[in-house]
């Protein structure tokens, strides 16, 4: 028995997809996802400890604490989208993966960071943990369909 899945059945010449290739997309999502957690832990400890310090009277009287704090809300969604792309990237470090620019899958991720943080804010600055990992593990899994695709149609057009 042949270990591929069809994906659209039914029609000639329709396109394969390996079972090794859905393993690999999955391991390349759950890296991206735990790496992407353990940077958002790191960034919540600077957070925290930051303002641990800060005493409570003048925490919104300076302008430094609210450029601080700004900074540190504009931080997240990066940290996070870092810590996405270093999931992906260490994966294809291993022999016989294919091998990605850093920066490549830096852009999927903090797209779907942003998309994310910047939709969920809105009901509250904490929020935003759940709507940059959402989208931003949409967006890695997105990536990685993408390049299959693209992938799946330069074979295509080689067999023709």
């Amino acid at each position: 028995m042949d270990s591929t899945l069809r994906l659209r059945s039914g029609q000639a010449g329709s396109p394969y997809m390996n079972i090794r290739t859905l393993c690999g997309v999955f391991i390349r999502v759950v890296l991206s996802v735990i790496f992407s957690g353990i940077f958002y832990t790191a960034w919540m400890a600077v957070f925290i400890a930051e303002f641990r310090l800060v005493p409570s009277e003048a925490e919104g009287s300076g302008l430094d604490s609210i450029l601080l704090k700004t900074i540190l809300w504009l931080a997240a969604p990066v940290v996070t989208a870092l810590g996405f792309a270093t999931g992906v990237f260490i994966f294809e470090l291993l022999p016989g993966t294919r091998k990605s620019k850093f920066l490549n899958i830096f852009k999927w991720s903090l797209a779907g960071c942003a998309i994310g943080a910047g939709s969920v804010v809105w009901f509250g600055p904490m929020l935003i943990v759940f709507g940059m990992f959402l989208v931003g593990t949409a967006s890695i899994a997105l990536r990685e369909f993408v390049i299959i695709k693209k992938t799946k149609d330069i074979r295509t057009q080689d067999d023709l």
